[in-house]
């Protein structure tokens, strides 16, 4: 969930794919999570590159027309500039990814073990059939 909101554009399967086969955790279910989440990566992906500029002064985004024009004249300075706001904002969702993954952790152990002992049934093995 968290490799999820990371503010980078289309870096995010690739990177859930490569976690997925470095701690062989099912492919599926890591991307069904990633893509459960990207709602909220998009609500955030704006946030994350503001913090990044607030916290590393840099320019303000281009969020006007004229400003946006000028730079698609530049690629060069184009690609210079997002990807200075893409790193800095990177840097600012690796701080909070630090914090809020083993919050999330955490939290959800404690949701799913409670679901466990509610529905213990769930959790038997039924026979097999033959």
């Amino acid at each position: 969930m968290v490799i999820g909101i990371n503010p980078s554009v289309g870096l995010t399967t690739l990177l859930v794919l490569m976690l997925a086969w470095a701690f062989g955790l099912n492919q599926v279910a890591s991307h069904i999570g990633s893509y459960a989440v990207a709602p909220l990566h998009l609500l955030l992906f704006l946030p994350f590159i503001q913090m990044g500029v607030y916290l590393f002064h840099l320019r303000r985004l281009p969020l006007s027309r004229q400003q946006i024009e000028h730079l698609s004249h530049h690629p060069v300075r184009l690609f210079h500039a997002i990807w200075q706001w893409e790193w800095h904002a990177l840097v600012v969702w690796g701080i909070m990814a630090a914090i809020a993954m083993p919050l999330l952790a955490l939290y959800l152990r404690r949701i799913l073990v409670l679901m466990m002992r509610r529905h213990r049934t769930l959790l038997r093995s039924r026979p097999a059939v033959n």
